[in-house]
């Protein structure tokens, strides 16, 4: 495959990705917003921002709310852009159905936006947002050969994932595992539901759990569950996959290495005990996402930027 081609795919599904990410953290914080004291809107407004990295100091930044809605906009219709642009890129390499969904998505944002109905109905936009996206990985998953252009797609896909989940539990955690001893009102009651539902993990997480929310076991089915779509190991054993699968289909030493990296990190949610993780957290977390960009960066110089002598010796 073309390195071009690979790399508009992976960020083709990075970017969609991300916009649903977006789109579900903004969304779950909305419908929060109907519970909780007004008094702790900055708080939670900024935690927003910094989780989704919309500024670089939100505390400057005078009304959270309004700043996380107003970027947050900018920043999905970005994605949404990006997106449609890798895409049109590799037109030929993904299935027809696949481009009309992306374009429609992309035609609903921009008239969304032009008429207002960002402000007035934000929830109807972020509904939209996320709809599109995941039908628009049914129609991949439905439409397209599941051949190495595929496995690039599942490569944007769950590195996007694991990355995001691990900032979006990292700047939580650091919030609220303090409270972990106490007993929990319903303000943070409702904070940890948040944080669930953020993940699309309330429903899944209750029927391993029940009811009962704890921080650890909430740390231990969004890092460590093996079977729910969001949670990290899932997405990093998916990732670890398809670059297997990329690196049997092109026979190259040089893609090996890069599978080996995602193999090192599913070693390490596989069998890093719970107790050593919870007593360094955000250390563990830190490390997640350092490892996520270095397989990035291992992804775009084996696969998309790579001098010609490295390819003919590979």
């Amino acid at each position: 495959m073309l390195s071009r081609v690979a790399d508009s795919l992976y960020w083709m599904s990075r970017y969609l990705e991300r916009a649903e990410h977006t789109a579900r953290i903004i969304d779950v914080h909305l419908n929060l917003m109907l519970d909780e004291d007004p008094s702790a809107t900055d708080r939670r407004w900024a935690r927003v921002i910094s989780t989704l990295g919309l500024g670089e100091n939100p505390a400057t930044k005078g009304d959270m709310y309004a700043y996380a809605l107003a970027h947050g906009f900018d920043h999905i219709s970005t994605c949404i852009m990006q997106a449609r642009e890798n895409a049109r890129q590799v037109r030929e390499q993904i299935s027809s159905e696949m481009w009309e969904q992306l374009n429609r998505v992309f035609l609903e944002v921009r008239r969304m936006g032009t008429s207002d109905v960002w402000d007035a109905q934000p929830l109807d936009f972020l509904q939209t947002v996320k709809d599109s996206s995941h039908l628009f990985q049914g129609i991949t998953d439905s439409t397209m050969n599941h051949g190495e252009g595929w496995q690039f797609i599942q490569v944007g896909r769950y590195l996007e994932r694991a990355a995001a989940t691990a900032k979006l539990l990292d700047i939580h955690f650091q919030d609220f595992l303090q409270l972990e001893d106490q007993a929990m009102d319903s303000t943070v009651h409702m904070e940890w539901i948040g944080l669930l539902r953020s993940c699309t993990a309330f429903e899944a997480y209750c029927k391993v759990y029940t009811a009962d929310l704890r921080p650890d076991w909430t740390a231990e089915f969004l890092l460590l569950n093996s079977e729910f779509p969001h949670s990290i190991r899932f997405a990093v054993e998916q990732l670890e996959q398809s670059l297997d699968a990329i690196h049997e289909s092109t026979s190259s030493k040089r893609s090996g290495r890069v599978a080996k990296l995602a193999g090192r990190l599913r070693s390490e949610l596989s069998f890093t005990p719970l107790e050593e993780i919870m007593s360094g957290l955000s250390t563990f977390l830190d490390d997640i996402r350092s490892q996520c960009s270095e397989i990035h960066t291992a992804v775009h110089e084996v696969y998309s930027k790579y001098p010609i002598e490295g390819a003919l010796e590979a």
